[in-house]
């Protein structure tokens, strides 16, 4: 039991959303003004007993997570993967103590430091190196341990130029950095990794991943939230599977891994609404359906190099959009993106009105190494860094060597090997 840092008993989190309700196209003034002193009256009634105020005519309860138990030993480096929507954030925070459960209880043995959201725990308009000390001692250390640090941090986070700038003029990816070199460097007991770290570049996050192995080697705990199932596998010795809020498996990472994986197989046309992803009200439309077929308009999901791939994408708007962005992903099962499709980089600018919209995108050739591949869709408003809507894991893919080129190349030796992508070249000999 001394090993046990992390014991989550029953826990459960529940969160009361609210809907609008569907207007008719006319109303009259006083209908207007009889609905709106109603919401008046009720958010008065809320805000005097002390109750959260919804927003919306109707209200739903969402339990974000239901009935979590697991004990997670000191020195451990753990994975938690799972759909959008299936908990992993709302977990963090509890064990952050950002959030409290709605139900259970949760037992932490040791100092925790998290970095969950971009910005989290930093005062905007503190400096970089006053930051550090701010977070030092909300970890609880003494300013002589975080002077004893603090080389080493500013050195990992490469912000020296700007450690004496305020830090809500730091890019996202600065604010990244520092954030993790604060975090994986004041000796916290309990790591806690949100998948912030795709903020970050390539060569970053490969420092990072090393750092937090180091972490865990150093007999501290490491939980680690991730969609790149090639970072969990490289980083974790164990992963947790959530589904719909609810632990589904314990199990070594690769065992994780491949459960996940097979859970994303689910044929060439997709209901999107049926997938488990983020519950929360979308705020301009939802993606309802992905359709996928060849050259031919038949439906699979299996090609040949260098075949025709055509995908369908359904997405409904409830409130007009300016400037949609649609786009298509294709991922490894390990979850790294290989090729991003969007349809504004196509010149396909709309200003979509409510209703229900069929978008097709159709990729000529595709070049993509054997292998099977995960395929997902998206729905924003150009140029803004959040999505709409968001599925990375809707269903996959598999592609089949062929010799297309005509030169007899044995394509599938090199995706044993680790190659996912083909691209033509010229060769002669001078």
């Amino acid at each position: 039991m001394s090993d046990i840092v992390i014991k989550a008993e029953n826990l459960g989190k529940k969160y009361v959303i609210g809907h609008q309700l569907q207007r008719e196209r006319y109303m009259a003034l006083r209908d207007v003004l009889m609905q709106n002193a109603k919401t008046i009256w009720g958010k008065t009634k809320d805000l005097l007993s002390g109750k959260p105020i919804i927003q919306g005519d109707t209200f739903e309860e969402v339990w974000a997570l239901k009935d979590v138990r697991f004990e997670l030993k000191r020195g451990e480096a753990i994975g938690i993967i799972g759909r959008n929507g299936a908990g992993k954030s709302t977990l963090l925070k509890i064990l952050s103590r950002i959030t409290e459960p709605t139900k259970g209880r949760v037992t932490l043995k040791g100092r925790v430091a998290s970095l969950l959201e971009v910005g989290t725990g930093f005062h905007p308009e503190l400096t970089g190196r006053e930051n550090i000390y701010l977070n030092g001692t909300i970890l609880g250390m003494k300013r002589t341990e975080i002077k004893r640090k603090f080389d080493e941090i500013v050195a990992f986070a490469e912000i020296e130029k700007y450690l004496d700038t305020p830090v809500k003029r730091y890019s996202s990816g600065m604010y990244v950095r520092l954030a993790f070199a604060v975090a994986a460097h004041l000796e916290p007991e309990i790591l806690l990794v949100d998948e912030v770290l795709a903020v970050g570049d390539a060569e970053f996050q490969k420092k990072c991943l090393g750092k937090m192995g180091a972490v865990s080697h150093e007999g501290r705990t490491v939980l680690f939230v991730s969609h790149n199932m090639s970072a969990i596998s490289d980083l974790c010795q164990k992963a947790i599977l959530l589904r719909s809020g609810q632990v589904d498996t314990i199990d070594d990472v690769h065992n994780v891994i491949q459960k996940y994986s097979s859970l994303t197989l689910r044929g060439t046309s997709i209901n999107l609404t049926e997938i488990e992803h983020a519950s929360r009200p979308k705020q301009y439309g939802t993606l309802t359906h992905l359709s996928i077929f060849d050259s031919e308009m038949t439906p699979t999901t299996t090609f040949l190099m260098g075949q025709t791939m055509v995908a369908r994408i359904g997405i409904h708007i409830h409130r007009k959009m300016s400037n949609a962005e649609i786009g298509f992903k294709i991922s490894s099962k390990m979850g790294a993106a290989i090729h991003y499709f969007c349809s504004t980089w196509e010149g396909l600018r709309r200003d979509l009105d409510p209703g229900d919209y069929l978008f097709e995108i159709r990729i000529p050739q595709i070049m993509l190494l054997p292998a099977q591949y995960v395929v997902g869709a998206w729905l924003m408003q150009e140029r803004t860094l959040l999505s709409d809507d968001y599925i990375p894991d809707i269903t996959i893919i598999e592609v089949i060597g062929t010799d297309f080129t005509g030169h007899s190349a044995d394509f599938a030796r090199y995706s044993i090997s680790g190659g996912e992508v083909y691209a033509p070249s010229h060769w002669r000999i001078l």
